[in-house]
């Protein structure tokens, strides 16, 4: 048990319990702390200058190994040890006592401060290392009993699931699923790799990819995850239909509370991307959207001749199913005129905001046309 009446400024900064406190603030830490500078107000000053140094570091802290971080706390002490051993000892220079108390303080703050900042990086670290871990395939999947497939192969292997799923499995992935869905009111795989999914329809199952630290649930639809436990990213790609997709982390963050997961609602043609190190989503277009609708759909044959703009961007949301905003009063009286036959979707676009003299940006997975009117 630690008796921290015997703490100093230096101790506090490197604890693992009192850094916890100061990042994270959790409610039983909360009551401890209160409670403990309640029965000793004598060490309120040190430990409130202890939090201020912590809290003054906490910024975008380095990722360091466990390794790493023992050498420069060692190197920081062994540099320490050097400085105070070349202060004279108070006894032979009375007259500098003061100063040579005031080095050793310095010296020692110092220290606080960078052994400090190597901590909280190593805590922050291992923090994220352990979220990690805790969703990763291995560890999601061991206590399940699973069909497993992998592919070993340089070229995409085709599966069919229980349900009649269609599963396109990329080289160096592998998916584990229960022999039947039948147990379950979801239709739950496991997926560390890339894979592309073609869902077969059930309303009453939904069917969820769990990959890593994100799950992506579906009722029926074509999509690819990709999830590499390398990778800093995990994306999904939606070529028809809807996903949601959510974070495993806030699921477990926010169970307390009896809260719904929230996600991101990925849209034909749209993509999502989620940085690991952030835990945050971005929603963006793919590289190369495709034709949804068949044209025949969509009636027509993009060859435009003096076509009211509001039609055109009509027709071009309908055959992409993708969102495109615009000012539909101050582009009301613009036309076009244009071949876009056999044109991708950018230049599609291209060649429409180069009639009206108008730009575009994709926002939020959505097209935003920029401009102050036709001309």
């Amino acid at each position: 048990m630690k008796d921290y009446r015997l703490f100093d400024i230096s101790d506090f900064v490197i604890d693992d319990d009192f850094i916890r406190w100061v990042i994270e603030g959790k409610k039983a830490d909360n009551e401890f702390w209160d409670n403990w500078l309640k029965e000793h107000p004598d060490k309120y000053m040190i430990v409130a200058e202890a939090r201020k140094i912590l809290e003054s570091l906490r910024t975008e802290e380095p990722i360091i190994s466990d390794e790493e971080r023992e050498n420069e706390i060692n190197r920081l002490l062994h540099t320490i040890s050097e400085r105070t051993e070349t202060v004279e000892p108070a006894e032979s220079i009375p007259s500098d006592h003061s100063i040579s108390s005031s080095k050793r303080r310095w010296w020692w703050a110092a220290a606080a401060v960078l052994i400090g900042v190597a901590v909280i990086a190593g805590y922050t670290f291992q923090k994220h290392e352990r979220v990690t871990e805790r969703f990763a395939y291995r560890a999601v999947t061991s206590s399940k009993h699973l069909i497993e497939s992998v592919n070993t192969s340089e070229k995409p292997i085709r599966l069919t699931l229980p349900d009649e799923s269609i599963v396109e499995l990329a080289p160096n992935s592998r998916i584990g699923y229960p022999n039947n869905f039948d147990s379950s009111t979801t239709r739950d795989v496991y997926l560390s790799g890339e894979a592309f999914f073609r869902v077969t329809k059930n309303p009453a199952r939904p069917f969820r990819v769990f990959a890593n630290e994100i799950v992506t649930k579906v009722l029926g639809t074509t999509f690819s995850v990709r999830s590499f436990e390398k990778d800093t990213v995990i994306q999904v790609a939606v070529r028809t239909g809807k996903v949601s997709v959510y974070s495993q982390v806030n699921q477990v963050k926010d169970s307390k509370s009896n809260s719904q997961p929230g996600g991101i609602i990925l849209t034909p043609n749209q993509e999502l991307v989620y940085k690991k190190s952030e835990q945050k989503f971005q929603r963006n277009l793919l590289a190369e959207p495709v034709e949804i609708a068949p044209a025949a759909a969509v009636q027509d044959n993009m060859i435009l001749e003096e076509v009211p703009l509001e039609k055109v961007f009509s027709m071009l949301s309908k055959k992409y199913e993708i969102n495109i905003v615009y000012d539909t009063e101050l582009l009301k009286p613009c036309t076009v005129t244009a071949d876009l036959r056999n044109e991708p979707f950018y230049r599609k676009l291209d060649l429409i905001c180069k009639a009206i003299a108008a730009s575009y940006e994709i926002i939020d997975g959505q097209v935003v046309i920029v401009t102050k009117g036709c001309k």
